[in-house]
């Protein structure tokens, strides 16, 4: 598989480059020369298949011939120890990605990565130094992931004061390779300040450089394996029984995951979107045939996407300060790859965009939580709604509605303990709680960056 730039097709990249570089040289992402699709036996077969055979199948063609079949299914094994449960919440089904140790969908893309830049650079003895943004969940998986890799140095940059005090502990609270930096801005800013040092020639002479964002392509592609292991599941009429963090209330009752499940249709996906690297990810299952029929990329206040879907014009804008903050990006890098790939008309036939505000991002925690005994975290919350008014629009097909449940809702309990009462910590949460937080705040300049560095 080669990958070539989303600015240049000319620029071109084998995995390892693509992966270890994380921006082209021009500054564009890279993007796969083509989604290659399933085999005809693992379409058929995605509703029975074991996850860790659906990742092997989903991930192989795209690291081909860089990793080894062998290596390969080394790597997956040691990165995907947790399930992807799909659960039935109420009339819907929710896709549950908070079982890692970090309790958010990062955990996914984040541990392959980390593995995978461990044997990428096996022979290698100069540091890599990754640079990541976040706005929340990426920087606890990015930091779990790498935490104690040989060879491996990370720097965090977040928002400062718009993260939850639990995010920051897991951001800032490990220590040995990984550090942290509190930007005084926004996550925009600090997604621009990563992506200016990938061009700052200074840096680059004194750092190997490389990014965890989902602007990295090796990590945004292990994402497109939930979606497929979903699907099949949701097509034949399967659901699970939930997991040790599953977020269910005692009142729900030994029956809350019982009840027909519709198959024999392709599901739908509602997708709580920020930076649109999650949403990428399950386009790319459908596109190699996992029976998905569309996706709801469900945004709070920061809107740019569902304008775009609307009206055709994309116009970036400074992101707002929301209480859905892993989802506060005014300009979110996967929208060159969404357009690289797809034309504006092509978008809208796979895509509904729906913008939900905080207070029916609060709403719809409330009557999940009263009507399923089931909590849902903010961002959970506002693919909830976001489905729901598509829903009342008349603007989706029949066949299984599946939310996808992005983060643990104990993550914010600050937020939804005010309106459902205490929220059950899973053990992941429960050992971050007592971690230090070892933080440096600079100013949202390149000079600030490149002098902490």
């Amino acid at each position: 598989m080669w990958y070539y730039s989303t600015r240049d097709r000319s620029i071109r990249a084998d995995f390892s480059f693509a992966a270890l570089t994380g921006l082209a040289p021009d500054g564009g992402l890279f993007i796969p020369e083509t989604i290659p699709p399933y085999p005809p036996a693992v379409c058929s077969s995605l509703g029975s298949m074991d996850f860790q055979d659906i990742a092997l199948e989903t991930i192989k063609p795209y690291v081909h011939p860089v990793i080894s079949g062998a290596a390969l299914e080394a790597l997956v094994q040691s990165a995907f120890t947790f399930p992807a449960p799909l659960v039935r919440v109420g009339d819907r089904l929710a896709l549950e990605l908070f079982h890692g140790p970090t309790a958010a969908f990062k955990d996914f893309g984040a541990r392959f990565m980390a593995r995978s830049f461990a044997y990428l650079r096996r022979n290698e003895n100069r540091p890599l130094h990754i640079l990541t943004a976040t706005s929340g969940d990426t920087g606890g998986a990015v930091a779990d992931g790498f935490f104690g890799v040989p060879g491996i140095e990370v720097t965090i940059l977040y928002p400062k004061g718009r993260v939850s005090p639990l995010q920051e502990r897991q951001i800032a609270g490990l220590g040995g390779n990984i550090s942290a930096l509190a930007v005084e801005g926004s996550f925009d800013d600090c997604q621009a300040l990563v992506k200016a040092a990938f061009t700052h020639r200074e840096l680059q002479k004194r750092r190997t450089l490389s990014s965890a964002n989902s602007i990295n392509i090796s990590r945004l592609i292990p994402q497109a394996v939930y979606y497929a292991a979903a699907a099949g599941r949701a097509l034949s009429g399967r659901v699970d029984p939930g997991g040790e963090a599953t977020p269910r209330s005692p009142a729900a009752g030994p029956g809350a995951n019982e009840g027909p499940s519709p198959s024999g249709k392709a599901a739908t996906f509602c997708v709580p979107s920020g930076n649109f690297g999650n949403l990428t990810a399950g386009l790319y299952a459908m596109e190699m045939g996992a029976p998905i029929q569309g996706f709801i990329a469900a945004t709070n206040r920061n809107r740019t996407v569902p304008d775009y879907l609307h009206t055709g014009n994309y116009h970036p804008r400074p992101s707002e300060a929301t209480i859905s903050n892993a989802m506060d990006v005014g300009a979110p890098s996967n929208f060159e790859r969404m357009a690289a790939h797809w034309s504006y008309e092509a978008l809208r036939r796979r895509v509904l965009g729906v913008s939900v505000t905080d207070e029916e991002t609060r709403r719809a925690v409330a009557a999940v939580y009263q009507d399923a005994a089931y909590y849902l975290d903010p961002h959970g919350a506002v693919g909830w709604h976001g489905a729901s008014r598509a829903e009342v629009e008349g603007r989706l097909q029949s066949g299984p509605l599946a939310i996808l449940a992005t983060a643990h809702p104990a993550k914010f309990a600050g937020v939804v303990e005010p309106i459902t009462g205490p929220v059950p910590v899973p053990p992941a949460l429960a050992s971050v709680m007592d971690r230090s937080v070892a933080v440096k705040t600079i100013p949202a300049a390149i000079t600030a960056l490149c002098e902490a560095l």
